[in-house]
């Protein structure tokens, strides 16, 4: 059953997009049923097979629930969810996330404070109170990075858990739902800064983070759609020569790392998984290029600019 109107006097719908999320989840809703905001809660399930569905039926706080019929990952959860928010803002938030009861507050606060920011970026902390991610930036290889470090200017959001404007975001693209995970952030930004807005971060929004309870940090799944989609957000979003560059550097890396015998023994060196990424990106060239073409009609601020302030480069 799809999600119902929200009431209208709420200014944001939580999304929060959940796979197997059983151990968690429930973590997460005790969270957002604690803020000290009104705000509608919408899960989009990807189709768990754990008992997800049962924990979210059962939950006090009956969240609305939006189950898809296959696993689309984060990104495509998000994306799904966005064409039943019809509220001016959207947060996105993992389901391994617990935010601080004053966290939605301290973002929409910060938003209506800054009419030219389109997103605040939260503060994720590690369960032992340690900084996982104060936002977003750019290195000069095009990665997205998390920024740790309290003096350093985020590019963009991390979207563990961040609130946007749901025009805007809409207006820039939406979310890309073909990333699966990672880089939907980054690439978001990328789309934001393009079009002239600005990020801001909200060090009192704070939210505890496990981190990749769903899909380990440091496997092979994880590199594989690192790689491929820092490729991909650089080939619709960043400078036609940044593109190229990193596109053939990395192809050419794949081709010589069989001859190294210094190798380093992590997965996104393997051959066979870089190899994947590289037939990942071609599969969606021909999407990214049309992506490429719909950032460049409405930017304002030029690709090459936003890499130079941002990248260094």
């Amino acid at each position: 059953m799809p999600p119902s109107p929200v009431n209208a006097t709420v200014s944001t719908t939580v999304v929060v997009v959940t796979w197997r999320g059983a151990a968690h989840v429930g973590r997460c809703l005790d969270a957002l049923a604690a803020q000290d905001r009104p705000h509608r809660t919408l899960v989009v399930d990807n189709a768990s097979d754990d008992g997800t569905a049962a924990i979210l039926a059962a939950h006090p706080c009956a969240p609305e629930v939006l189950r898809l019929p296959r696993n689309t990952g984060y990104a495509g959860g998000t994306a799904a969810a966005l064409s039943f928010v019809d509220t001016p803002l959207l947060a996105w938030l993992n389901d391994d996330a617990a935010p601080d009861p004053g966290w939605l507050a301290a973002l929409e606060d910060a938003l209506a404070a800054a009419p030219r920011a389109a997103a605040a970026g939260s503060r994720l902390e590690r369960p032992d109170g340690g900084v996982q991610s104060l936002g977003v930036r750019l290195t000069a290889d095009g990665h997205g990075a998390d920024v740790i470090e309290e003096g350093t200017e985020p590019f963009g959001f991390c979207g563990g858990a961040a609130l946007l404007r749901t025009g805007v975001l809409r207006r820039v693209g939406g979310v890309p739902a073909t990333f699966f995970c990672y880089y939907e952030d980054t690439d978001t930004a990328w789309r934001l800064r393009l079009a002239g807005w600005d990020i801001v971060r909200v060090p009192e929004a704070r939210v505890t983070h496990l981190h990749g309870a769903s899909t380990r940090p440091g496997s092979a799944p994880f590199h594989l759609w690192n790689e491929r989609n820092r490729l991909l957000t650089l080939l619709r979003c960043a400078p036609a020569a940044v593109a190229c560059r990193e596109l053939a550097g990395f192809a050419a890396l794949t081709v010589l790392l069989p001859l190294r015998r210094d190798r380093p023994d992590a997965p996104n060196f393997r051959p066979g998984l870089r190899t994947r990424a590289l037939a990942g990106v071609l599969v969606r060239l021909p999407a990214a290029l049309a992506a490429r073409r719909a950032v460049g009609t409405r930017a304002s601020a030029g690709r090459g600019a936003v890499w130079r302030r941002w990248a260094g480069g």
